[in-house]
């Protein structure tokens, strides 16, 4: 009975491990490292992943920055030209069990829960608010997907910089901020 037991306890926690992917992010200002779980977020991992694969995030800025809230990018080139993107937007994956908390990244959408594509966001302050609670208007939140590892340096940098307008749009970098590239990190 005993070994029934522990082999049912030792299937269930292998089960229950969480998967992680890393990837590495290099900006301008530095070098960030951010763990993507799998197991919570499925579909919205798989769908960055793509973008990852894909390159669409290299040349891409953080367009959007905002200290005290958060950090925006992947969809806009240096010139605050939003970057040609013809994939389909993914549904919105609910509770993650991963709260808006600094360092946490999340995808960014428009009012449209399930309009999720290419930008994110990485948190700069605790923003539980934007945690998903349930499918109604002001409860779908924002998905979140994996967390900063490494580089939160990089992140507080960021944040920081001076920001102003640009062709129409708040809270951009006076000096563009660059996503070099974003891979998967290697074992």
């Amino acid at each position: 009975m005993k070994f029934v037991i522990f082999t049912l306890l030792f299937a269930f926690n292998l089960h229950a491990q969480e998967v992680v992917v890393p990837v590495v992010m290099e900006t301008s200002m530095g070098t960030i490292e951010i763990d993507l779980y799998e197991s919570k977020a499925p579909r919205t991992v798989a769908n960055f992943l793509q973008y990852v694969d894909d390159k669409f995030y290299d040349g891409t800025i953080f367009h959007r920055v905002m200290d005290g809230f958060m950090i925006q990018g992947g969809g806009f080139t240096k010139n605050m030209r939003e970057k040609p993107n013809s994939r389909a937007a993914i549904r919105h994956e609910g509770n993650t069990n991963l709260s808006n908390e600094i360092g946490v990244i999340a995808m960014a959408r428009t009012n449209d829960p399930h309009s999720a594509t290419a930008q994110f966001f990485i948190n700069v302050a605790d923003n539980r608010r934007l945690d998903h609670v349930g499918p109604t208007a002001s409860g779908w939140g924002y998905v979140t997907f994996g967390k900063v590892t490494k580089g939160m340096d990089v992140v507080n940098q960021i944040k920081a910089v001076k920001t102003g307008t640009s062709n129409g749009h708040e809270n951009v970098p006076v000096t563009a901020i660059i996503i070099k590239s974003i891979g998967r990190k290697k074992k």
